[in-house]
């Protein structure tokens, strides 16, 4: 009797675990950055979708710090539509603050999260951020 209880609690533990496995990860990568002509920078994002559904909707809020770790703005990009099972590619413009003078990209917010037929969702959980540029992106 023990062990059928002992079972079913691990069962119910594991249980969410095994919903986050099969819905798998949304990667958001800050791939590149380049100058603007007449100021400014263009932040290339790659979005890895590999979870099992297609977002409508996938808006976030950033907040860009500069070289001292301040924050210069907030900015607010819409990448939607985000493909199932695809990797898609987004430019986003940064006015008015060079490159080389962030130092780090926060996700502040993720505004909408909305799969593709369904309600909206927090997006959080299956969020993986990374960047191979020299500013940071984190949660």
């Amino acid at each position: 009797m023990k062990f059928r209880s002992l079972g079913a609690a691990l069962l119910l533990a594991v249980q969410p675990m095994i919903g986050q496995a099969e819905t798998g990860q949304l990667m958001v990568e800050l791939n590149k950055v380049e100058e603007i002509d007449g100021g400014g920078c263009r932040a290339f994002f790659l979005f890895r979708n590999q979870t099992e559904k297609s977002f409508a909707g996938f808006e976030m809020s950033l907040a860009i710090l500069d070289g001292q770790g301040v924050i210069d703005r907030l900015l607010s990009i819409d990448a939607s539509p985000l493909p199932v099972q695809r990797t898609t590619l987004k430019l986003f413009e940064i006015p008015e603050i060079s490159c080389t003078n962030i130092s780090e990209i926060l996700l502040h917010d993720v505004t909408s999260c909305q799969p593709q037929n369904e309600d909206q969702m927090d997006c959080f959980p299956i969020l993986d951020l990374g960047s191979k540029t020299s500013a940071q992106l984190v949660k």
